[in-house]
Formats: C-alpha cells, sequence, structure tokens
C-alpha cells in the first residue's frame, strides 16, 4: 500500500467525495453503484475468522459488544442486514458428509429474517454436501 497515497492522489479528479458517520472522507467512482443507505443487507454465513469480522478496526458496525468474543473464538456466524445474529454448524450424517445446517440464533428473528436464514442455509447444505443435502435447522434463540 506504499504507492496508495500517490495512486489516490492521482485519481482524485475522477472520484466522488463521501464522509461517513465519523466524518471520515470516503473515495468512490462516480458511476458506481450506491444501494439506497435503507436496502438491507442479504443474510450471509461466514466462516470462522473471516476477516469481514476481524478486519474491522470498529468492530462494533458488524458485531456487538456482547458478542465479540464470537469472532476471536473461530466461531461460524450468520450475518442478518450486516449484523451477527446468530452462529452455525454443520452435523454430519450416518455417512460422514455434511447432513444439516444448524442455526443458533443470538437474538430473536423476524418471519422474514428466519426465512432468508433458512433459504441461505439450505444452500450452504447444498454447498458443503456437494448437493446431497438440503436441510438446514434454526434452534430456538437465546435469552
Amino acid at each position: 500500500l506504499a504507492g496508495l497515497p500517490a495512486a489516490v492522489a492521482a485519481a482524485r479528479e475522477e472520484l466522488v467525495a463521501f464522509r461517513d458517520e465519523r466524518g471520515r472522507e470516503l473515495l468512490d467512482l462516480p458511476d458506481a453503484p450506491r444501494p439506497d443507505p435503507d436496502t438491507p443487507a442479504p443474510v450471509r454465513f461466514l466462516p470462522a475468522f473471516d476477516n469481514a469480522i476481524l478486519g474491522y478496526h470498529d468492530r462494533s458496525r458488524i458485531i456487538g459488544d456482547t458478542h465479540r468474543g464470537l469472532s476471536v473464538a473461530g466461531a461460524r456466524v450468520v450475518l442478518v442486514d450486516g449484523r451477527v445474529a446468530a452462529t452455525w454448524s454443520a452435523e454430519a450424517g450416518a455417512g460422514g458428509g455434511t447432513e444439516t445446517v444448524v442455526v443458533t440464533p443470538l437474538r430473536g428473528f423476524s418471519r422474514a429474517e428466519r426465512t432468508s436464514v433458512a433459504e441461505q442455509g439450505l444452500e450452504l447444505a447444498s454447498f458443503l454436501s456437494d448437493g446431497e443435502s438440503h436441510r438446514v435447522r434454526i434452534a430456538d434463540s437465546g435469552p
């Protein structure tokens, strides 16, 4: 990244500047797609130690203080609207392969969130089992 400041300076005239909630300058291409700020982020299942959580200087943008330890403990997490909302695991079937993706919510899900989590969980189960399994179980949410 040693040449980054010079590269940004050279391209600055071609970029659009924005400010984040902390007042920091953000740069983007003028014609780059930018969703409406109220657009919900899609559900995502992340592996253990994923950079999406570990790479943030301010992890509170993605994971609440109550659950911050999950990121360094190696938990696999589920993002709902861009924030950690559950953990997940894969249960082995009788043949040893992945049979069921188990989601354990860290908070209650709305009906729409539960549906989205289940849909993505089915996709993950299929991926992990090379198309053999399409099972997902969402456990009861914690306190």
